[in-house]
């Protein structure tokens, strides 16, 4: 399974997951039709799925024109997300899998950003689209959950491998580091990340995928049990803790 990485709008991913041997394809949060469209042309492959993480509009908004030209295309969703996915035929739960290219990624309940939102876990390459619940150096907004879900979602991902690459949906990661070295500056990891990140971004260069242990290093919303983002938050239960994080960047 190949990993295709498509930049959409102003600072989306699109993930395409192509399987050579099948001439097959599957897409992850397509914002928009175009780009995946014309990637598939190249391919020469048939889209046989859409992996939606939750239903925001940049993450769905190309569902009906993808369907249109592969109308047989299943589309995955949450089953709290019933009636807010454009297409979606398939409802999943947490612990239920879905398959491509012959492997399988496990369901992942991840609440906070959205009531509903999902994350698609392939752990036999070590692979996670985890859409916009953890991002390389920081978390999504919490737009309809509560720190106390945010925290439990991402502590969830925190126990997955180091190794494991984390394929988030935007292209955030100078701006929540510049914000991570507000309250854990005197990070080493922390340090060295910014300036790779920031030598990255002056070329053009994605700074995604990160990974799992590169996130439990340097990104404080995965650091919450760590003095210096507990000294930084004037508290120590884990729920404060973050939920002062979050409210510290939102006014970043």
């Amino acid at each position: 399974m190949r990993v295709l990485q498509l930049p959409a709008l102003r600072d989306n991913y699109i993930y395409l997951l192509h399987n050579p041997d099948t001439a097959t394809a599957a897409v992850v949060d397509p914002a928009v039709a175009e780009p995946v469209l014309e990637k598939l042309a190249e391919l020469g492959a048939e889209l046989v799925a859409i992996f939606n993480t939750h239903h925001h509009h940049d993450h769905v908004g190309g569902n009906r024109q993808l369907l249109e030209r592969y109308p047989r295309a299943r589309v995955y969703g949450s089953q709290v997300d019933r009636g807010r996915i454009p297409g979606q035929t398939v409802e999943l739960k947490a612990g239920e899998t879905v398959e491509f290219a012959g492997r399988l990624a496990k369901v992942l309940f991840v609440p906070g950003h959205t009531r509903g939102h999902i994350a698609y876990y392939f752990s036999e390459s070590g692979d996670l689209f985890c859409g916009d619940t953890l991002f390389a150096g920081g978390c999504g907004r919490l737009f309809e959950g509560t720190p106390e879900q945010m925290l439990g979602s991402l502590d969830q991902l925190r126990q997955l491998p180091e190794a494991t690459r984390v394929w988030c949906a935007h292209e955030y990661t100078l701006n929540n580091l510049r914000f991570a070295l507000t309250v854990d500056g005197d990070n080493p990891d922390l340090q060295a990340r910014y300036q790779q990140v920031a030598a990255l971004r002056q070329t053009g260069s994605p700074t995604v995928p990160s990974t799992i242990g590169e996130e439990r290093c340097t990104n404080p919303f995965l650091r919450w049990d760590q003095p210096a983002l507990q000294a930084a938050t004037g508290a120590q239960d884990p729920v404060r803790v973050f939920a002062r994080l979050r409210g510290m960047k939102d006014q970043f």
